[in-house]
């Protein structure tokens, strides 16, 4: 378990990005992000007023990325806080395990990527915000 994760350990991860007069590609592979890539999932038609997330993980790597549109993603590590607006589809978001997180503020049209390093496993989450507080605090 790493639940000494802070604010500081995440990061925005610059996607490479090939360009020609047929658009622009961006590719992950290999060493592009520090895990091994074992689920993807993504978000879609997210009504403007909803809110996702609202947990943490003790194991899991994610690295959130904005394909189409912006959300933010709200951080916290139990003594700091911080909103990162996702809104280039070359700019993930890296979240480490111990780090609890929040996305809401959904543009319209907005497609959310997630890559995780783990496939689903509920023993893996924190659910709620009192129980993280303590898991960090133990």
């Amino acid at each position: 378990l790493n639940m000494n994760s802070k604010i500081e350990d995440v990061e925005i991860i610059e996607i490479p990005r090939v360009h020609d007069e047929r658009g622009l590609l961006a590719v992950i592979e290999g060493n592009t992000i520090p895990f091994d890539i074992k689920r993807v999932y993504y978000l879609y038609d997210v009504p403007s007023d909803a809110f996702r997330g609202g947990h943490a993980h003790k194991e899991l790597n994610q690295l959130i990325i904005p394909l189409s549109g912006s959300f933010d993603v709200h951080i916290k590590d139990g003594d700091n806080t911080r909103i990162i607006n996702l809104n280039k589809p070359h700019k993930g978001l890296l979240i480490v395990p111990g780090i609890w997180r929040e996305i809401d503020n959904f543009s319209s049209g907005c497609v959310c990527l997630v890559l995780a390093s783990a496939e689903y496993n509920e023993e893996d989450y924190i659910r709620k915000y009192s129980d993280f507080l303590a898991f960090k605090n133990s």
